[in-house]
């Protein structure tokens, strides 16, 4: 499970330094910062969109329900903190993952967390379970209607070359360079015409006159200005036009492509 990015807010210095130290000991966990009011509160839940928080109830200006009230959706994971009891059942019907009532020893504190993290992964699963159904819906779609094999002229010959085969499609005028790994074709076709007809889900529209097979990409390095570089596992580079960028960064955070980018 990826590490839980965590906040601590409550406006008594000790209590703040005692969780920020307690949770240094823990492997699993990134402190994002601290907060000292309510308000800090909102503006850094509203920046970093944490994991979880350590939510002291009572503070000044706004307390710990008044900083949930005013959250973003949906919110991070809540542990309570706070020295009075009569605010435990109105922490659990916000949906507290847990409560800590001061004085709480180590042992407690362990305890809370743990019940956290799991919650945490409970609904990191969930998520991915339900983005992989979506992608296995947009999968079986997309095969449906895209073409599998593309006609091409070989010696004065018909030929069909599967898709799954060509690395990158490269426009001019309105002829396309279908390129495999050590040669290319030929076809009579616009780029826009033939993106249509292909699996969006396996071609990459970097640049007006560049699709890329995702398969065949080894690494991929921004440049600034805008500009992706898209390095192919047989050596060749293709750089992305400036209007692509916004396509492309949506394109790597749905997919496991963003683990490919060198520095971005």
């Amino acid at each position: 499970m990826k590490k839980i990015r965590t906040l601590v807010v409550d406006d008594e210095p000790l209590a703040r330094s005692r969780i920020v130290n307690l949770l240094k000991t823990v492997d699993f966990i990134t402190l994002i910062g601290e907060c000292k009011n309510g308000k800090e509160a909102l503006s850094q839940i509203e920046l970093y969109r944490p994991d979880l928080v350590f939510l002291d109830i009572q503070m000044p200006d706004l307390n710990g329900f008044d900083v949930l009230a005013k959250s973003v959706t949906p919110l991070p994971f809540i542990i309570f903190v706070t020295a009075y009891d009569q605010y435990a059942l109105k922490a659990f019907d916000v949906h507290a993952v847990d409560y800590l009532l001061k004085p709480y020893d180590d042992e407690r504190f362990l305890l809370a967390l743990d019940h956290a993290r799991k919650q945490i992964s409970l609904r990191e699963n969930a998520l991915l379970h339900q983005k992989m159904l979506r992608l296995l819906d947009d999968y079986g779609q997309s095969n449906e209607d895209s073409v599998q094999t593309l006609e091409v002229k070989d010696r004065g010959r018909i030929q069909q070359v599967n898709v799954n085969d060509v690395w990158y499609i490269e426009a001019e005028g309105n002829y396309l360079h279908l390129h495999q790994k050590q040669r290319s074709h030929l076809i009579r076709q616009t780029l826009q015409a033939i993106e249509e007809e292909l699996d969006n889900s396996l071609f990459l529209r970097i640049h007006r006159s560049i699709l890329v097979n995702v398969n065949y990409i080894e690494r991929i390095r921004y440049e600034g200005n805008n500009h992706f570089v898209f390095f192919l596992k047989n050596g060749v580079q293709l750089t992305s036009g400036r209007s692509y960028r916004e396509s492309i960064e949506t394109y790597l955070n749905d997919c496991e492509l963003r683990r490919l980018l060198d520095n971005f």
